[in-house]
Formats: structure tokens, sequence, C-alpha cells
């Protein structure tokens, strides 16, 4: 009985370690509940970041959000900006 307790409990921190791990590496992903079809376009959310001094490598669509990747002053960034608004919602430093 003892060892089942304890192999379902390890099993349970290796399922909880594999889907953590998976939702952070997604990043951010809620900035508008607005339908797609009434999105501002995306080269608008990467001409954002280009007058913000970024170096815009790619951009995609996560979740609600447009995720631009860009280059500032040698440092890559993931930048999460609304398509409702083109506010900047998230940023983070790789």
């Amino acid at each position: 009985m003892r060892v089942r307790v304890i192999f379902s409990a390890a099993l349970a921190v290796c399922v909880l370690g594999l889907f953590g791990s998976a939702a952070f590496a997604d990043g951010y992903k809620n900035c508008t509940k607005l339908e797609k079809t009434s999105w501002k376009p995306a080269t608008d959310a990467e001409a954002k970041a280009k007058a913000a001094g970024y170096e815009v490598r790619r951009s995609k669509v996560e979740g609600s959000c447009y995720e631009v990747y860009g280059v500032k002053e040698g440092k890559l960034y993931e930048l999460f900006y609304s398509p409702e608004d083109l506010s900047l919602k998230h940023t983070i430093a790789k």
C-alpha cells in the first residue's frame, strides 16, 4: 500500500512538472476577448515594436495576443500586444 502511495505521488509530480513547464514556455496568451475579424493587423504591432526601438525578427499569434520577437541592444525580447488596441500587455527578456 505504501509503495502505491509513493508511486502515485511521484507520478503526480512528474505530470505537473511536464505540464507546468509547457505553460511557462508558451508565454503570455490573454490580451483580448474581441473576435479575430475585428483585430488590427499584425503588421501594426510590428510597427509599434519598431517605433519602440526593436529590430523585429518575426511575429505570430499566441492565444489572443500578437507575439512580436525583437532585438534591442543585443538582447532578444518577446513582446505581447493586444490586437484590439495594440497596447503592450507583457514583455519577456530572453
